[in-house]
Formats: structure tokens, sequence, C-alpha cells
């Protein structure tokens, strides 16, 4: 983190966290840094409004009784909305950053994804995102490429694991 004497640095409390604005260039500087989120319930309510989202309504993620039978022993959120918890997550990152200037950021997609064991019904989670590469693409429109961790509380195995890109039009 810089220095609170730095001229780019602003810090702001939003919640309980503290977001700190920087430059892209420091963003830069970050390489191989980590950010944590706050744990996050994934609710049988979330996986229930998932699936009518996406029309996978297999037994195992809406259906308790069904589950209940299956080695999960209950129901289960599905890989893609364990997947879609990123922006919920980042939004919930203990020391935030902001980069100064920044118009837009997008999706540019993931070069791996996996998904490693799943998150039951009423476990929270949390993210940890780890900067793996920034890359200015042209004048502007910088790329950013991320590990990101879906860590389950109280397991030591992560559901997810993703090396996902972004970029930043500042």
């Amino acid at each position: 983190m810089p220095s609170p004497d730095t001229a780019s640095d602003t810090r702001t409390l939003q919640g309980n966290a503290v977001t700190t604005t920087i430059t892209i260039q420091e963003l830069a500087s970050r390489i191989g840094n980590e950010q944590v989120s706050d744990w996050v319930e994934v609710s049988q309510d979330m996986i229930d409004k998932f699936a009518d989202a996406t029309g996978d309504h297999q037994f195992i993620h809406v259906n308790p009784q069904m589950a209940a039978m299956t080695p999960f022993g209950g129901t289960i959120a599905h890989g893609f909305l364990t997947l879609s918890l990123m922006p919920l997550l980042s939004s919930k990152i203990i020391d935030a950053v902001q980069i100064e200037g920044v118009k837009m950021g997008i999706n540019y997609g993931g070069n791996k994804v996996r998904f490693l064991q799943p998150v039951k019904s009423g476990k929270r989670v949390r993210g940890r995102f780890k900067l793996l590469e920034l890359t200015e693409k042209r004048p502007g429109q910088w790329q950013q490429t991320n590990e990101f961790t879906v860590e389950i509380e109280g397991e030591e195995k992560p559901a997810m694991i993703a090396e996902w890109m972004s970029q930043i039009f500042v």
C-alpha cells in the first residue's frame, strides 16, 4: 500500500472497509499482491434465484429432500453461481483499492476455471484476489489478470480457482 503521504493516495471509508485510490501505474507495482473479501453467505434463496435466472433446476441445487440423498448431503450452489460471485466478493474486499480516473471496466474472459469443491447451501464464502499481470494494451486501456479463489469457511480446499482477465479503461 502506498504511504499516506503519496500524492495520489486518497482514503475513504466505505462500510467497514477503507478504500485507497491509486493510479494505474501504482497498481502495476502491486503484481503478486493479494486482497481478501469479507465472508458472504450462499443461501438457498440465492441458489434458487440463480436456478430461475439460468434455467438450471437440477435437483442437487433446488430440491433439499432429494439432494440429501446424494454424497453432498444437501443442496449445493451451481458452479457458475460460484464463479458469478466475483463482482459481489470484489465489492467486499477489505482495504480495497480504487483506480484513479477509471471510466469503466469490462470482463475479458478466463484462461482457466476449476471447480474443486461444491459450496453447500448456507455456507459462507470469501474471495481471494491475486494480481498476476497488468499490461497496457493501448493508451488508456489496460488488461489485468487475477487469480480468483473462492474459499469456503471452515474448509481447507477452496470451492473454485479461476484465472480471470478484465480490461480497465482510464
